[in-house]
């Protein structure tokens, strides 16, 4: 039979989650093997490019497609489990194509209204170069990447967020060549200090952090802000950073902004942070380089050309 496409998996990774069961995508992908009868050569085959296994890849994006048709949810990062929706189309296999077509029409008409709505320059497709065609498909998978890097975050503990973020500071290069320059504070009575990056071998300079791990709705007020003030005039420190999983409000943003020269605050909101942990690899894999190439004028140039032409 050879290894079947994404939209020949669909149907029966459907059947494979129709008990309600929430599973991984290993544990969908198994059945699977069994029910397509493939081998060990077909499940361990990779694509040429190197990017991973076959069969695997197209368990995913099966599994993608069903999410985005609403036929299957996605209860945390990395977890499937069966709609109702889904289940419906279970009843009546033969509808899953036509209902798979619509969901996704719908979905793509949504979103083109919704960035009609927020773009002022508008532009066709075919008003751009391939190159800038390109670079607009880099920057939505990045923003993508960037959502699942919070959403990652957020699916782990307080405690582990405040080692991500000490973490991330000494990636940007904060604490140089110090040994043991970031330091995570106790995880009660820290006295409002989450994290502190040692700058020097002897500790005279010192950056404090504060990290809050809230939900992506969630802002930290002005409020936290003095509160994280306050911390570090204890800690006689005049460096901080408060990093959140979420965003500011406008009455933080000021606040900071109107501090006096004395204390020196930056803020770091989660799309930021996202960034950062996506430009320093930490955590991330890189999964394949594009590389383009253009004429070099100046190898050509030197060439005799032909009179004729």
């Amino acid at each position: 039979m050879g290894i079947p496409r994404y939209d020949e998996i669909q149907l029966p990774a459907l059947e494979v989650l129709k008990d309600k069961k929430p599973r991984k995508r290993i544990e969908v992908e198994k059945p699977l093997v069994d029910y397509f009868q493939l081998t060990d050569e077909e499940t361990s085959q990779m694509y040429d490019s190197g990017n991973g296994p076959v069969f695997t890849d197209r368990v995913q994006w099966a599994l993608s497609y069903l999410n985005m048709a609403g036929l299957v949810q996605k209860p945390k990062r990395g977890i499937y489990e069966i709609s109702e929706d889904g289940l419906k189309v279970l009843a009546n296999p033969k509808s899953l194509n036509q209902v798979m077509e619509s969901r996704l029409a719908e979905r793509d008409s949504k979103k083109k209204k919704e960035k009609n709505a927020t773009t002022t320059i508008s532009s066709s497709e075919n008003d751009l170069t391939p190159e800038e065609n390109l670079y607009n498909s880099y920057e939505g998978i990045r923003k993508t990447i960037y959502r699942e890097i919070l959403d990652t975050i957020l699916s782990k503990s307080p405690r582990e967020f405040e080692k991500l973020v000490v973490h991330v500071l000494q990636k940007m290069g904060y604490g140089g060549e110090v040994k043991n320059s970031g330091q995570v504070t106790q995880y009660s009575n820290d006295g409002g200090i989450d994290g502190i990056i040692k700058e020097d071998v002897l500790g005279f300079g010192r950056i404090h952090i504060q990290a809050k791990r809230y939900s992506l709705d969630n802002n930290v007020p002005r409020e936290d802000i003095q509160k994280f003030v306050g911390a570090l005039a204890v800690a006689q420190s005049d460096k901080g950073v408060f990093i959140t999983t979420s965003d500011f409000t406008k009455g933080a943003y000021q606040y900071t902004e109107s501090l006096n020269s004395s204390t020196k605050i930056v803020l770091i909101n989660g799309i930021e942070l996202a960034k950062y942990i996506y430009d320093y690899s930490i955590g991330m894999q890189t999964e394949k380089v594009i590389e383009l190439k253009k004429l070099d004028s100046d190898y050509w140039d030197e060439m005799t050309d032909d009179e004729k032409k």
